[in-house]
C-alpha cells in the first residue's frame, strides 16, 4: 500500500515559502518513506558517521509517527538531513517515552541539489510491528528557515497548537 503526501505549515505567517511532498509505502513490513523539500531552508552539514541523537527537532528534521490501529501505542522516527536519527516508543499520548532499542542504526539517503532536498528511508518494521498490524501514520517536519525560525509542518493540524503527537493527525492508513 502506497500513499502520497503534501505537508502544510501550522502557521503560514511564520513558515518559509517551501513545499514538502513525498510518498510512503509498506510492502511485506518494509516501510519506505521519501520526502522532497523544495525552497530555502537551513540544512545542517552532513556528518560521518551519523549517530542516534536527541532533540533533532530543534533544527530541520523530517519525522513520521506510526500508530497501531485500535491501540494507543505509537513510535516517533526523527531523521536529520545531517544523517543523525532517533526512534522513540510511546505507550499512550506523550506517555512513557522510551528510546526504541530495536534499532541500532537507521540508514537513510539524503540528496541535495540547489533548492531541493530528498530524504529517503527504507526500514524493516519486523522488530517492532507484526506484518498483519494495520498502521495509522502521521508525517511531519520541522523546518529551520534562513532567519533560524522554526516552522512546523504536518498532514493536518487538528488542534490550536502544533502537536505532532495528536492521533487525529495520523491520517495515512497502511495495512
Amino acid at each position: 500500500m502506497k500513499a502520497n503526501f503534501a505537508l502544510i505549515p501550522f502557521s503560514t505567517d511564520t513558515a518559509p515559502t517551501i513545499s514538502i511532498t513525498g510518498e510512503i509505502e509498506r510492502q511485506q513490513n518494509q516501510l519506505t518513506i521519501k520526502y522532497q523539500l523544495t525552497g530555502q531552508i537551513i540544512i545542517p552539514p552532513t556528518v560521518n558517521p551519523p549517530t542516534r541523537q536527541f532533540d533533532l527537532w530543534e533544527d530541520t528534521c523530517c519525522e513520521f509517527f506510526l500508530g497501531l490501529k485500535d491501540s494507543t501505542k505509537y513510535w516517533e522516527f526523527n531523521l536529520s538531513p545531517a544523517g543523525h536519527w532517533n526512534v522513540y516508543r510511546f505507550l499512550d499520548y506523550r506517555q512513557n517515552l522510551l528510546e526504541e532499542k530495536a534499532f541500532d542504526t537507521l540508514p537513510f539517503e539524503v540528496l541535495q541539489e540547489n533548492d531541493n532536498l530528498w530524504l529517503n528511508l527504507k526500514v524493516n518494521l519486523q522488530r517492532i510491528i507484526p506484518p498483519e498490524q494495520s498502521l495509522e501514520v502521521g508525517v511531519t517536519a520541522v523546518i529551520k528557515d534562513q532567519a533560524s525560525q522554526l516552522s512546523y509542518w504536518a498532514l493536518t493540524h487538528p488542534e490550536k497548537e502544533a502537536d505532532f503527537h495528536d492521533r487525529d493527525a495520523f491520517t495515512i492508513y497502511l495495512d
